[in-house]
Parts: structure tokens; C-alpha cells; sequence
């Protein structure tokens, strides 16, 4: 919609300016428009008309850009949430393939969800695996599930352990 709305207020931007200087061009032909006449007549529909019509329709446009790009990645997120929970267990490969992503973005995914308290679980980062948890579970947590070593909180939200690495999501 923004989008649709920029391109309209940019062809009517351009439009409005042809037209007008298209008058005054005639004008000036027919000697009823002094050469200052039409210059002054150009520089108002230039800044009033022409300039606010093409910049509003470009904000627009950009502002266009920037909302699919948030819901992009408001559609990825949601994905992988939907893919753990129906699965209860999938590969960080399996997530790369289905948004077309790679590594390192959907870690910071993975670690956005935690962040927003929507996602609870654990990641074993070696074996590249996922795996839904319920946070109450994750809490009373204290041995590792992959290694069996003693895991300890490693910020907000994550527990993990310190022998293999396998994060823990509350």
C-alpha cells in the first residue's frame, strides 16, 4: 500500500511539473509570460508542487522497503517457531534450508525468540539440532541432557553447559 501510494505521488509529482512547465514554455512563446515571469512560475511549481509530491512519494517507498524487511523477518521468526514446536525437534540445517538463511542469522534468530521470552528449549550447536522444552523443565535444569556435565546460567535466559556447549533457552 505505501508502496503503491510513493509511486502515485511521484508520477503526480512529475506529471504536475511537466504540465506546468509546459504552460509556462507556452507562455513564453506567445509572449504573455516576461522570461523572469516563467523563471518564477518554474521555481514555484518546482518547491511547491513538484519537490514535496517526489520526496513524500520516495519516504514513502523507503518506508515501503523497510516494513518488508521487518515482516520478512517477523515471517522467518515465526516459521522457526512453528517449525520446533510442531516438530518439538528439527536441525539448525533444516531451518536454513526452509527461510534460505545461513548460520549466523539464524542463531541470532534463534537467540531474538529467547530474548522475547517465546522460545524455550535447547540447542546442541555440534550436532546442529534444536529442541523444544518446556521453560519450567529448563529451570529445575542441572545436568547437561547431551554430555551430562553441570550446566550453569550463561546469561539471560541461557543456560549452558560448559563441556559440549549445548545452550539451554528458558
Amino acid at each position: 500500500m505505501l508502496r503503491t501510494t510513493g509511486i502515485i505521488l511521484i508520477i503526480t509529482g512529475l506529471v504536475i511539473g511537466v504540465i506546468g512547465m509546459a504552460f509556462l514554455l507556452a507562455g513564453l512563446v506567445q509572449g504573455s509570460i516576461s522570461v523572469p515571469g516563467m523563471l518564477l512560475g518554474a521555481v514555484i511549481i518546482l518547491f511547491i508542487l513538484v519537490i514535496p509530491l517526489v520526496a513524500g512519494g520516495v519516504v514513502l517507498m523507503e518506508k515501503s522497503k523497510k516494513e518488508g524487511v521487518e515482516n520478512k523477518e517477523a515471517e522467518d521468526l515465526r516459521m522457526i517457531l512453528d517449525m520446533v514446536k510442531t516438530r518439538e525437534e528439527v536441525t539448525v540445517s533444516d531451518v536454513i534450508i526452509e527461510l534460505g538463511s545461513d548460520l549466523p542469522a539464524v542463531q541470532q534468530m534463534i537467540y531474538k525468540l529467547v530474548g522475547m521470552q517465546l522460545f524455550s528449549g535447547y540447542v546442541n550447536w555440534d550436532e546442529g539440532v534444536l529442541y523444544s522444552m518446556e521453560a519450567s523443565a529448563i529451570r529445575d535444569l542441572k545436568i547437561c541432557k547431551n554430555c551430562g556435565g553441570e550446566v550453569s546460567f550463561a546469561g539471560k535466559g541461557v543456560v549452558q553447559c560448559p563441556y559440549c556447549g549445548t545452550e539451554y533457552f528458558i
